[in-house]
């Protein structure tokens, strides 16, 4: 199965990616198929006059992961939700009707309503340019290499799978395929003790 591979520990937060898929898919304002989330949290401890930072902040790029059980699927009353042969999940423009189940059941908000069309729409991993041995756009756009795009087996080698990391959801839901090599001050999705700090960008 295919899928992508984010090293949250390289990742700055430039948003090179999230806008090279906006201009590639020429989006309209408010429909974003990948988003940089930065959380952050910790606290300060106080020693007599002495003031000590336990504080933590790093960024995750989220798009479509491409589920293994994809939820979207599921939900969809119309079957526009539809998963290719390599794993891929893409809407069919000719059957969805903009109902947004997809988009409501989907943990990582991947569906996006394009009020333009209609209907809904998503990250693909750039089928057109796969087809000609490209990579995805927002893969090529990395400015630091945070992002991989390919066979899970592969990718798994090297990052660890499961994307269990916060603000990530829980990866039983939906199994994506997505592995993570972790920020240093990474939290676990069930135990995460920070906040999202860019709501109004996501």
């Amino acid at each position: 199965m295919l899928g992508f591979a984010f090293d949250q520990s390289a990742c700055n937060g430039c948003k090179a990616c999230q806008m090279a898929c906006k201009d590639k898919h020429s989006l309209p304002v408010g429909v974003k198929w990948r988003r940089v989330v930065e959380y952050t949290g910790g606290s300060w401890q106080r020693d007599g006059d002495t003031v000590t930072p336990n504080v933590f902040s790093y960024y995750t790029s989220v798009s479509c992961n491409h589920c293994a059980d994809p939820i979207c699927v599921k939900v969809c009353p119309t079957t526009a939700m539809t998963v290719r042969d390599d794993g891929t999940v893409y809407v069919d423009a000719e059957k969805c009707v903009g109902c947004r189940y997809c988009e409501w059941a989907c943990p990582y908000s991947a569906p996006q309503f394009n009020p333009e069309t209609g209907h809904m729409s998503k990250c693909d991993g750039c089928y057109d340019y796969r087809q000609e041995g490209m990579q995805p756009a927002c893969v090529a756009a990395c400015p630091s290499r945070a992002l991989e795009w390919g066979e899970m087996d592969e990718l798994e080698k090297t990052y660890r799978s499961g994307a269990s990391t916060a603000p990530l959801p829980d990866p039983s839901i939906t199994r994506p395929n997505l592995a993570i090599r972790p920020h240093r001050d990474a939290q676990d999705f069930s135990s995460g003790t920070g906040e999202i700090a860019n709501p109004e960008e996501i």
